[in-house]
This record gives structure tokens, sequence and C-alpha cells, in this order.
């Protein structure tokens, strides 16, 4: 899911970016080959291949650490491997159970309760160990696996394409998830987003790598470690010329690499950041969606971690998660949001930024995603509208996370304000759908909802409201009116505070249940760049597919709360959807929720408790 903008890395696919992507098909191929059906038992075969016999790694000096990107894979034949990850509730666990197909007969196998806790990855599943040229060991870890991870084939007649989703979800509330590797396809097993660096002196060293004891015993996976050769480079932004150079090297190879930070959110489409916990990593957003920063005017999604670099290879960011993905990013264009904070830190003089401002993760994108914008309906609808009895969307919203204090920065200085993240998802089990047609020098599009059959048939449609061109620098799109209202109540819960925002241009930028009926595991509007239309547009599609959900950072004056004068105390943020009820859906009972927090501190330094909501014990 993606912020709205087209800010992104340029990289270039290289002669050595080709030829380690051969290198991942040709060990794969030779590694894992497929088993005799004869004797095979049903399920997959996992096997954990390297790409490559040697990688090369970079640690910068404004922001030393490497990231352990080793270019280990684990590959799945005799069939797909597939987990189902759900919560009942948030005051329930999170569990998990694998999925196994043999011909039409479908097995599912619980994992060992509490072995999964989060939507992240299977924790603890590769264990690393390094040991430099003198044949000491300077490095011991586990990491995480999220099935999803940058994928490709190992064989050629694999399927051509992996039904799967392109990462594991972070949003703190998310309800539920599928992760799989296809079969005959690999998933890179480096954590990307969720490891940390560690610090390795340029030089060089030994990895070995390893599926740990319990996933080998749980899934069958033969124990055999694979040995990689490290070599660190020192590298640092002056002087690189753009980014192009090596600078003050200790080591020198070919190619280039650049620094990425991916994942998802919406709003400033420059400013929403999906202020997440230390998981707001895989997803799209929008600048609008997300800031970078807490400090950035951003505005889908939440101020997110730094991600892992990535190398000039992937073109993928957190959704699509770390590894060497087929796609090139996009050319560089930065949000107005983040270019002003940029300039800020006196950062603007060096490509790439820092990994923190620029890319793709909770509530901000860097345009390398850009689905295709789903098509409006050519001419305004004719004869009558009618509400058919077909399925119909489930709006429901999510507590708000994310939640801090903020100033008013230049804008409203001397202003204490309360920035929270929040999002209204589909739960289906139909996908809503928005057309606004515009009249010719009208400044507002009239919105109309439609509604389609089990075959996708087109069978009916009604108003529901308007369209408004929202021309601010870092947004410049249609946003549909009403979509979604956010209120601060008090301890009694009645309304004491109403945030601005009640605009919206709809975007799939978090995977919020994606085991819910006719979820879409690969939804196309991630990215508001190519979902909410120009200025100059006769007409605008917004969707909201199911499972997805749709999440807008407030922390903008007039969009986060004004508490400058609120009296310290209990109060609760409303994520409404749906507040006027325009919108038809299967259920209008489902469309609040609620967020307890705790205000004290004095004006000027104020402050917020965000007590746990049931077992997610995130801000």
């Amino acid at each position: 899911m993606m912020t709205r903008s087209q800010q992104g890395r340029t990289n270039r696919l290289t002669r050595p970016s080709i030829a380690i992507a051969a290198a991942v098909a040709v060990t794969a191929g030779v590694v894992a080959a497929a088993p005799d059906a004869k004797t095979a038992q049903p399920g997959p075969k996992l096997s954990l291949i390297a790409a490559s016999a040697s990688v090369t790694l970079d640690s910068w000096k404004e922001d030393p650490g490497v990231y352990l990107d080793l270019g280990t894979y684990l590959t799945s034949e005799n069939g797909a491997f597939e987990l189902k990850v759900t919560r009942k509730s948030y005051k329930d666990p999170v569990v998990a159970a694998q999925i196994i197909r043999d011909g039409k007969k479908t097995q599912t196998k619980a994992l060992p309760a509490g072995l999964v806790k989060d939507f992240s990855g299977l924790p603890d599943f590769a264990q690393i160990s390094v040991i430099d040229a003198a044949g000491k060991s300077v490095l011991e870890k586990t990491e995480a696996f999220c099935p999803n991870n940058a994928s490709g084939r190992v064989r050629p007649d694999a399927p051509a394409n992996s039904k799967y989703p392109q990462s594991c979800p972070v949003n703190p509330f998310t309800l539920g998830s599928v992760w799989g590797v296809e079969n005959g396809w690999a998933a890179n097993t480096y954590a990307g987003y969720y490891s940390d660096a560690v610090q390795l002196p340029a030089g060089t060293y030994t990895a070995k790598i390893s599926v740990t004891k319990k996933y080998r015993d749980l899934f069958g996976i033969e124990d055999k470690p694979q040995s990689v050769k490290v070599t660190v480079r020192e590298r640092s932004w002056e002087g690189e010329g753009g980014g192009e150079g090596v600078s003050a090297s200790s080591e020198s190879s070919a190619g280039t690499s650049s620094k990425s930070a991916a994942n998802s959110g919406h709003d400033a489409h420059a400013g929403h950041g999906a202020a997440t916990s230390e998981h707001a990593g895989h997803g799209a957003s929008a600048s609008e969606h997300a800031p970078a920063a807490p400090s950035g005017h951003a505005g889908h999604g939440a101020p997110a971690r730094t991600d892992a670099p990535a190398a000039a290879t992937t073109g993928a960011g957190s959704t699509f998660n770390v590894g060497h993905g087929p796609y090139p990013p996009a050319p560089p264009a930065l949000p107005w949001a983040l270019k002003k904070q940029a300039a800020e830190k006196g950062a603007l003089g060096r490509q790439g930024f820092s990994a923190a401002a620029v890319g793709d993760r909770a509530g901000q994108s860097d345009g390398s995603r850009q689905a295709p914008g789903v098509q409006p309906n050519a001419k305004r609808p004719a004869g009558k509208a009618t509400v058919p009895d077909v399925p119909k969307p489930d709006l429901r919203s999510l507590p708000a996370y994310g939640i801090t204090v903020s100033d008013g920065y230049e804008d409203v200085p001397g202003k204490d304000y309360l920035a929270f993240s929040a999002n209204v998802w589909n739960a289906g089990p139909a996908k809503l759908v928005v057309d606004g047609f515009r009249s010719p020098g009208k400044e507002l599009m009239d919105a109309y909802q439609y509604f389609y059959d089990a075959d996708g048939k087109q069978v009916g449609y009604t108003p529901t409201g308007t369209m408004e061109w929202d021309p601010r620098p870092g947004h410049e799109h249609w946003h549909f009116t009403d979509f979604a209202s956010y209120r601060l109540l008090k301890a009694d819960q009645k309304e004491t505070v109403r945030s601005g925002k009640e605009a919206f241009c709809l975007a799939n930028t978090d995977a919020v249940d994606y085991t819910v009926k006719n979820a879409n595991w690969h939804p196309d509007n991630t990215d508001l760049s190519t979902a909410c239309g120009q200025e100059n547009s006769i007409s605008v599609r917004e969707v909201l597919d199911v499972g997805s959900g749709d999440t807008y950072t407030q922390d903008l004056p007039g969009q986060s709360f004004d508490i400058t004068d609120l009296p310290n105390g209990t109060y609760y943020i409303q994520v409404l959807a749906n507040p006027e009820n325009r919108l038809k859906e299967t259920n209008h009972d489902n469309n609040s929720a609620l967020r307890k927090v705790v205000l004290g501190g004095k004006k000027g330094a104020r402050t917020v408790k965000v007590p746990a909501h049931h077992l997610v014990d995130a801000n």
C-alpha cells in the first residue's frame, strides 16, 4: 500500500544485477530440484539455498552499520508453502496454521501456540554466524522470515506469478494475513525492515546461514547450512557525486547501491506518516498518508523507523519487502513535505537523502510500486439510480495508533497538537467503488457508488456525495468527501474536538485482513500517484478493495487535534467510517473504533500516555 506521491530512487538494472538474478535461478534450480513424485510426502519440500557464493555489503560513514542481506532463499517444491495467520479479536493471541494442499484435498496443520506473536513473519527462523578473516567469531544472531518476502521463480516451468501477497503486514491492528512461497519459487530469508544493522568493520568475513532446528523439525527442512563470503566496504555520501561514486571506501566493487526505506499509508500525500511501532515497514502509502519522521509533514502512515538499505537491483519497497524484486524503481520525485523536511535538516545536497526520509514505509511511498489506476466509467451514469440486492462493502475502523504530541511547526507556533494514524478498511465481501464525474467548468465532481453482481457485472449505482480538488502542495488530487471522521472524545465519550480532515483519496495502503471472504491479495490502487486523478481530470475512480484499509496520519494543524487548552485527563480518539452513512454497506454498526489516551504535562510541553488496547500494546 502506498502514499501518494511519486518519490523514489533512481536505479538501473546493471549487468551485475542481471548476473545476480541469473545466479538465483541457476543455483536454486540445481539445489532445489523437484522431489520424486512417487516418494514425496504430501506438502511442500522446503530448502535453504544461497544465490551466490559471495556478497558485498555497505557500511555508511554517516549511518554506520551493515544490513545482512546475504542472498539466501527458502525454496518450495512439490507444492506451495502456505501459512494462514489470524486473531479472533484484539483480546486473543495471534495463531498460525500451515495449509497443505494435495490435489483436491486440503489439510490444516496448526503451528505451536505462541510460536507466532504478530504478523511480521516467523520469528528466529534463520541462524546467522559470522567469522572474520582470522577465524574469530564476531557475530551470532537470528532473524525472522516473512514468506511473502521478495521472491522469484527457481525453475522455468513454475507458475508465472505468485498468488501470495507481497509483504507481511505491520499495522499493529492487523487481523489476518496469508503468507506463502509459491510452488517452484524462492523467498529471500533476509528480515529486511525487521533487521537491525550490525557493526562490522570494513574487511572480509564468512557467514554461515541455517534454518533453526525448531523450524527444520516443524516443516521437514533438511539441515544444510549455506556459507557466503562477505566483503564489507565503507562508503560515504561525501563526494559521491549524486550517489554514483564510492568515496572513502575501504573496499571497491562494481555496481552501486542506494539507501532504501520502504513501506505503507497516506495524506499530505506528502503528509501521511504512519506513526507505527518498530514494525512500520511493509505496506505502501502516500506522502499524504504518512510522514517520514515525527517532524515531517506527511499524511498517510506513521513515522516509521528506518528501513534497511537495499541493493540497486531490488526495485522493491517494503510492500514487495526486501530482496531482489523484478521491478525497477521510479525516478526520484520527493513530495513537498519531505523536501521541506530534508531542507530543514540540510540534506538536500545529497542524492538519496537519508534512509529515514526516502522510500516506502508505513504511510509513505517512493513511487516504486505504481499500479495502474483503475479506470472510471467513461460517462456519468444515466437512468434511474438503484441499490440492488448484491454483496456490498463493509467499512470498519481500526483503533488509532502512532499517537504523539506535536507542536504547530512554523505554521501555527505556540500550539499543542495530538497527532495520530487512523485506518478505515473494507471487510467485504465486495469492494468499494466510487466514481466521480465533473461537469464542464464545475469545481466539484459528483460522486457515485457502483454495485456489481457475483460475475463482476455492474448492476447498479447511487449518488454518494462529491469529490473536491485539493490544490495544496503534496496533495494535488481529488478527495472523496465524508469518507471518515476523526473526533477526540472526553472521558464520558462526548465530543470535544473534531479533526478538519474529512475528505480522502482512497488507496489500499494496509493489508488488514486477507483471510476475509473475497480478499484481494494483489490490490491495484496502492499508489496515490495513479489512483486520485489530476486537476484536469473529467472523471476519477477510487477503490477500497476487500481486506485492505487506508491509513491516514493526522499530523498537520487542522487535521490533528488542538489540545493546547484541554485539561489533563482521559480522552478517546474516535475513528468513524462513513459518518453520514452516504455509502451503502452490509453493516453500519461497526464503523466506529475508540482508542484511550491520557493527556498530561503543561502547555508547550504536553504529554500523552497510550494504554494497551487489550493485547495490542502499540502507541
